[in-house]
Protein backbone atom coordinates (compact mmCIF):
# COMPACT_ATOMS: atom_id res chain seq x y z
CA UNK A 1 0.00 0.00 0.00
CA UNK A 2 2.94 2.56 0.49
CA UNK A 3 4.39 1.51 -2.58
CA UNK A 4 1.43 3.17 -4.34
CA UNK A 5 1.36 6.90 -4.05
CA UNK A 6 -2.36 7.68 -3.76
CA UNK A 7 -2.91 4.67 -1.16
CA UNK A 8 0.04 5.89 0.54
CA UNK A 9 -1.76 9.06 0.70
CA UNK A 10 -4.67 7.47 2.08
CA UNK A 11 -3.17 5.85 5.44
CA UNK A 12 -2.76 9.49 6.74
CA UNK A 13 -6.79 10.54 6.45
CA UNK A 14 -7.67 9.84 10.22
CA UNK A 15 -4.89 12.56 10.79
CA UNK A 16 -5.07 15.37 7.62
CA UNK A 17 -8.12 15.13 5.49
CA UNK A 18 -11.38 13.97 8.24
CA UNK A 19 -13.74 16.26 9.98
CA UNK A 20 -13.48 17.43 13.20
CA UNK A 21 -17.04 18.31 14.62
CA UNK A 22 -17.14 16.40 17.78
CA UNK A 23 -19.57 13.94 16.34
CA UNK A 24 -18.81 10.33 16.16
CA UNK A 25 -18.09 9.66 12.68
CA UNK A 26 -15.11 6.75 12.82
CA UNK A 27 -13.24 5.21 15.14
CA UNK A 28 -10.37 7.93 15.65
CA UNK A 29 -13.34 9.97 17.46
CA UNK A 30 -14.28 7.28 20.03
CA UNK A 31 -12.62 7.57 24.11
CA UNK A 32 -10.69 4.73 23.53
CA UNK A 33 -8.64 6.27 20.34
CA UNK A 34 -8.10 9.34 22.45
CA UNK A 35 -6.91 7.07 25.55
CA UNK A 36 -4.52 5.44 23.60
CA UNK A 37 -3.19 9.03 21.52
CA UNK A 38 -2.84 9.84 25.30
CA UNK A 39 -1.33 7.11 26.70
CA UNK A 40 1.21 6.08 23.45
CA UNK A 41 1.96 10.13 22.31
CA UNK A 42 5.22 8.43 20.70
CA UNK A 43 2.94 6.10 18.29
CA UNK A 44 0.20 8.63 17.71
CA UNK A 45 3.06 11.51 16.73
CA UNK A 46 3.72 9.18 13.23
CA UNK A 47 0.09 9.44 11.46
CA UNK A 48 1.26 6.72 9.20
CA UNK A 49 1.11 4.06 12.25
CA UNK A 50 -1.37 1.53 11.17
CA UNK A 51 -4.31 1.49 14.09
CA UNK A 52 -5.32 -2.28 12.64
CA UNK A 53 -8.66 -4.57 13.50
CA UNK A 54 -8.74 -8.26 13.82
CA UNK A 55 -11.75 -9.99 13.13
CA UNK A 56 -12.03 -13.75 12.85
CA UNK A 57 -14.97 -16.37 12.94
CA UNK A 58 -15.58 -19.99 11.44
CA UNK A 59 -17.60 -20.40 8.55
CA UNK A 60 -18.16 -22.86 5.81
CA UNK A 61 -17.55 -22.35 2.26
CA UNK A 62 -19.02 -25.25 0.77
CA UNK A 63 -22.81 -23.74 2.01
CA UNK A 64 -23.42 -27.18 2.95
CA UNK A 65 -24.43 -27.30 6.80
CA UNK A 66 -23.85 -30.78 6.70
CA UNK A 67 -19.98 -30.71 5.95
CA UNK A 68 -17.37 -31.46 8.33
CA UNK A 69 -15.29 -29.20 6.68
CA UNK A 70 -14.57 -25.63 8.64
CA UNK A 71 -12.38 -22.57 7.71
CA UNK A 72 -11.44 -19.93 10.29
CA UNK A 73 -9.85 -16.53 7.84
CA UNK A 74 -8.14 -14.04 10.48
CA UNK A 75 -9.23 -10.61 8.36
CA UNK A 76 -6.78 -7.56 9.66
CA UNK A 77 -9.02 -3.91 8.66
CA UNK A 78 -6.50 -0.30 8.13
CA UNK A 79 -8.70 2.46 10.56
CA UNK A 80 -6.66 4.51 8.93
CA UNK A 81 -8.24 4.73 5.83
CA UNK A 82 -11.70 6.72 5.52
CA UNK A 83 -14.67 4.91 5.84
CA UNK A 84 -15.95 4.55 2.67
CA UNK A 85 -12.26 2.71 2.35
CA UNK A 86 -11.15 0.35 5.30
CA UNK A 87 -14.18 -2.21 4.71
CA UNK A 88 -13.22 -2.76 0.62
CA UNK A 89 -11.58 -5.81 -0.36
CA UNK A 90 -8.65 -3.71 -1.13
CA UNK A 91 -7.80 -2.76 2.18
CA UNK A 92 -8.81 -5.63 4.22
CA UNK A 93 -5.55 -8.15 4.93
CA UNK A 94 -6.15 -12.03 4.76
CA UNK A 95 -3.20 -12.74 6.95
CA UNK A 96 -4.05 -16.43 7.88
CA UNK A 97 -6.76 -19.27 6.99
CA UNK A 98 -6.98 -21.74 9.31
CA UNK A 99 -8.59 -24.81 7.56
CA UNK A 100 -9.55 -28.08 8.61
CA UNK A 101 -12.37 -31.15 9.42
CA UNK A 102 -13.23 -29.55 12.54
CA UNK A 103 -13.07 -25.57 14.09
CA UNK A 104 -9.84 -24.80 16.52
CA UNK A 105 -11.54 -23.92 19.41
CA UNK A 106 -9.54 -23.21 21.84
CA UNK A 107 -6.39 -24.36 19.94
CA UNK A 108 -6.66 -21.42 18.23
CA UNK A 109 -3.62 -20.04 20.15
CA UNK A 110 -1.43 -22.77 18.70
CA UNK A 111 -2.16 -21.11 15.06
CA UNK A 112 -1.97 -17.48 16.04
CA UNK A 113 1.57 -17.44 17.91
CA UNK A 114 3.10 -16.41 14.74
CA UNK A 115 0.62 -14.14 13.91
CA UNK A 116 1.32 -12.03 17.31
CA UNK A 117 4.91 -12.23 17.10
CA UNK A 118 4.30 -10.55 14.06
CA UNK A 119 2.28 -8.40 15.68
CA UNK A 120 4.68 -7.95 18.48
CA UNK A 121 7.37 -6.81 15.99
CA UNK A 122 5.38 -4.19 14.71
CA UNK A 123 4.77 -2.60 17.82
CA UNK A 124 8.23 -2.47 19.64
CA UNK A 125 10.71 -2.39 16.82
CA UNK A 126 8.71 -1.44 13.69
CA UNK A 127 10.03 -2.28 10.19
CA UNK A 128 11.52 0.01 7.10
CA UNK A 129 9.13 1.30 5.05
CA UNK A 130 9.09 3.54 2.00
CA UNK A 131 6.41 5.73 1.63
CA UNK A 132 5.54 6.35 -2.56
CA UNK A 133 3.63 9.33 -1.22
CA UNK A 134 6.39 11.53 0.19
CA UNK A 135 9.27 9.23 -1.22
CA UNK A 136 11.26 8.42 1.47
CA UNK A 137 11.61 5.89 4.28
CA UNK A 138 9.97 5.73 7.69
CA UNK A 139 9.74 3.44 10.48
CA UNK A 140 6.30 2.15 10.35
CA UNK A 141 4.76 0.74 13.90
CA UNK A 142 0.75 -1.12 13.78
CA UNK A 143 -1.62 -1.40 16.63
CA UNK A 144 -4.35 -4.14 17.21
CA UNK A 145 -7.34 -1.56 18.45
CA UNK A 146 -9.88 -3.57 18.59
CA UNK A 147 -10.78 -7.30 17.42
CA UNK A 148 -14.19 -7.93 16.01
CA UNK A 149 -16.00 -11.72 16.88
CA UNK A 150 -19.59 -12.96 17.87
CA UNK A 151 -19.76 -14.40 21.27
CA UNK A 152 -18.46 -17.83 20.59
CA UNK A 153 -15.14 -16.83 18.78
CA UNK A 154 -14.65 -14.34 21.42
CA UNK A 155 -14.74 -17.41 23.87
CA UNK A 156 -11.64 -19.21 21.69
CA UNK A 157 -9.48 -16.13 21.40
CA UNK A 158 -10.07 -14.88 25.19
CA UNK A 159 -9.96 -18.05 26.77
CA UNK A 160 -12.72 -17.22 28.79
CA UNK A 161 -15.76 -19.44 29.16
CA UNK A 162 -18.70 -17.94 27.87
CA UNK A 163 -21.08 -20.95 28.69
CA UNK A 164 -22.67 -21.63 32.20
CA UNK A 165 -23.32 -19.21 34.93
CA UNK A 166 -20.70 -16.62 34.40
CA UNK A 167 -20.95 -16.67 31.02
CA UNK A 168 -19.97 -12.17 30.27
CA UNK A 169 -16.73 -11.59 30.30
CA UNK A 170 -17.50 -8.57 32.19
CA UNK A 171 -19.94 -9.05 34.68
CA UNK A 172 -18.02 -12.41 35.80
CA UNK A 173 -19.34 -13.22 38.83
CA UNK A 174 -21.86 -10.73 39.14
CA UNK A 175 -23.34 -12.09 36.16
CA UNK A 176 -26.92 -12.30 36.73
CA UNK A 177 -28.23 -15.78 35.50
CA UNK A 178 -31.91 -17.82 35.80
CA UNK A 179 -31.60 -21.28 35.29
CA UNK A 180 -34.89 -22.51 33.65
CA UNK A 181 -36.58 -25.24 35.57
CA UNK A 182 -38.10 -27.73 32.42
CA UNK A 183 -36.06 -26.31 29.81
CA UNK A 184 -32.82 -26.88 31.41
CA UNK A 185 -31.36 -23.90 30.22
CA UNK A 186 -29.35 -20.85 31.44
CA UNK A 187 -31.27 -17.11 30.79
CA UNK A 188 -29.80 -14.07 31.76
CA UNK A 189 -31.80 -11.32 33.78
CA UNK A 190 -31.48 -7.87 35.12
CA UNK A 191 -30.38 -6.14 31.80
CA UNK A 192 -31.68 -2.55 33.20
CA UNK A 193 -28.63 -2.23 35.11
CA UNK A 194 -26.94 -1.31 32.47
CA UNK A 195 -28.65 1.58 31.64
CA UNK A 196 -29.01 4.83 33.12
CA UNK A 197 -30.18 5.45 36.75
CA UNK A 198 -33.15 7.78 35.19
CA UNK A 199 -33.92 5.74 32.26
CA UNK A 200 -37.74 5.02 32.64
CA UNK A 201 -36.93 0.97 31.85
CA UNK A 202 -35.26 0.79 34.65
CA UNK A 203 -38.91 1.50 36.65
CA UNK A 204 -40.54 -0.73 34.81
CA UNK A 205 -42.06 -4.33 36.19
CA UNK A 206 -44.72 -5.76 34.30
CA UNK A 207 -42.45 -5.86 30.98
CA UNK A 208 -39.37 -7.50 32.65
CA UNK A 209 -39.49 -9.99 35.55
CA UNK A 210 -41.83 -8.21 37.88
CA UNK A 211 -38.92 -6.24 39.88
CA UNK A 212 -37.10 -2.25 39.32
CA UNK A 213 -33.52 -2.29 38.96
CA UNK A 214 -32.10 0.65 41.54
CA UNK A 215 -28.58 -1.02 41.40
CA UNK A 216 -26.26 -0.27 38.62
CA UNK A 217 -24.18 -1.61 36.34
CA UNK A 218 -21.20 -3.84 37.43
CA UNK A 219 -17.52 -2.45 37.47
CA UNK A 220 -15.26 -3.24 34.77
CA UNK A 221 -11.65 -4.23 34.92
CA UNK A 222 -9.02 -1.66 34.34
CA UNK A 223 -6.57 -2.92 31.69
CA UNK A 224 -3.83 -3.26 34.45
CA UNK A 225 -5.89 -5.17 36.77
CA UNK A 226 -6.52 -8.03 33.70
CA UNK A 227 -2.80 -8.21 32.80
CA UNK A 228 -1.91 -8.99 37.26
CA UNK A 229 -4.56 -11.52 36.67
CA UNK A 230 -3.26 -13.12 33.48
CA UNK A 231 0.50 -12.65 33.36
CA UNK A 232 1.62 -15.62 35.77
CA UNK A 233 -0.33 -18.20 33.46
CA UNK A 234 2.21 -20.40 32.01
CA UNK A 235 0.03 -21.73 28.65
CA UNK A 236 1.00 -25.39 27.33
CA UNK A 237 -0.02 -26.26 23.93
CA UNK A 238 -1.04 -29.19 22.68
CA UNK A 239 -3.60 -31.96 24.16
CA UNK A 240 -3.17 -33.73 27.50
Amino acid sequence: MFANAHDASNQTWHVVGRKKDGLLRHPIDSPQWKTIDHLCPEFGAEPRNLWLAHASDGMNPFGNLSSSHSSWPLLLMIYNCPPWLCMKRKYIMLCMMIAGPKQPGNDIDVYLSPFIEDLCKLWVDGVDVFDAHVGKTFLLRAMLFCTVNDFPAYGNLSRYSVKGHHACPISEKNTSFLQLKHGKKTVYTRHQRFLKHYHPYCRLKKAFNGTNEPEGAPESLAGHEVYDRVKDIVNVFGKT
